[in-house]
């Protein structure tokens, strides 16, 4: 029997603009931007439809724009949300997951978000670090190469994004060895990204703990389907492991990869991408080959599926 999933992405898959038509067409998506913005402390709705995009690449910005925009479709959807037997999403895309199986209502989800971000960026601040991406290695041979370049600091694998890509993350000069090191083993490709720090590594340790204090003020309830944790590739276990598991996913790696291969060995063949961006998807084509794939970004692509 064919199984759905619903994918919720994570930084990296905003750009300026979105959501923008979402916003004109819902008060109630109006009502979520607006709440972000009086968190944020800025206007997160003139960010993401006018940017620059330099602005909304900075990590306190990022994280709660895609978010929003995620639960905007689904707020635009309303029941006519396609129905789902698993939901999962990347580093800040669980909490999405989450709101659509019902774990955390969007107003929480939003808030978790906000205060996510901001502890992060801080987390950048005190300790300088970057990513890179590495193509064509296997997982052990990028572990091997993260082991060797982190004599002078941390790198470690990050997001394991497909079976062909993972992103590691550490101190500048670390991951900038392991860019060398993975070319020299025969990566097909190993390149810099451009980020504003060394998320999902040991160097974002200084936010667990914010945002272990904070997720304990939040309502979290049992979740109506599966959700995917990114630290485990496994549906979450029981309320305190939700937390304990998004608490972990600050300095843990995403494992995507394996959240794919696991969706696909339950029979998952149809793959609904919410939010920014095609990202996920993309990866879903290469790595699941669904039956069916679908994106949920603009009001356009809402009204072919209703």
């Amino acid at each position: 029997m064919s199984k759905t999933a619903l994918f919720f992405p994570g930084q990296a898959s905003q750009y300026v603009g979105m959501g923008k038509d979402l916003y004109d067409a819902s008060a109630e998506v109006r009502r979520l931007y607006a709440m972000a913005s009086e968190l944020i402390g800025e206007d997160l709705a003139k960010l993401s439809f006018e940017g620059p995009a330099e602005t909304l690449k900075q990590t306190r910005f990022t994280q709660p724009a895609i978010l929003v925009h995620s639960l905007a479709v689904l707020t635009m959807l309303g029941d006519k949300v396609p129905a789902f037997d698993y939901a999962a999403g990347h580093s800040l895309g669980e909490y999405g997951a989450l709101a659509a199986a019902g774990a955390m209502s969007y107003e929480d989800a939003v808030k978790a978000v906000v205060r996510r971000a901001a502890l992060m960026e801080d987390a950048c601040q005190k300790n300088p670090g970057t990513m890179a991406a590495v193509m064509g290695l296997d997982p052990g041979k990028t572990e091997e190469v993260c082991s060797r370049a982190s004599g002078e600091g941390v790198v470690v694998p990050a997001n394991f994004n497909s079976a062909v890509q993972i992103a590691v993350s550490g101190s500048i000069v670390s991951v900038e060895e392991a860019v060398r090191l993975a070319k020299e083993q025969g990566a097909k490709r190993a390149v810099m990204l451009e980020v504003g720090g060394a998320f999902h590594s040991p160097l974002m340790a200084s936010a667990k703990d914010g945002m272990a204090s904070y997720l304990e003020e939040i309502a979290i309830k049992h979740p109506t389907k599966p959700v995917i944790a990114n630290v485990t590739a496994r549906p979450v276990q029981g309320v305190d492991d939700i937390r304990r598991l998004l608490i972990e996913q600050i300095t843990s790696p995403v494992r995507w990869a394996q959240t794919m291969q696991f969706l696909a060995d339950e029979g998952v063949t149809r793959v609904i991408e919410v939010g920014p961006g095609k990202v996920l998807a993309s990866l879903a084509k290469r790595d699941m080959c669904p039956e069916t794939l679908l994106t949920l970004d603009t009001l356009a692509d809402l009204e072919k599926i209703q």
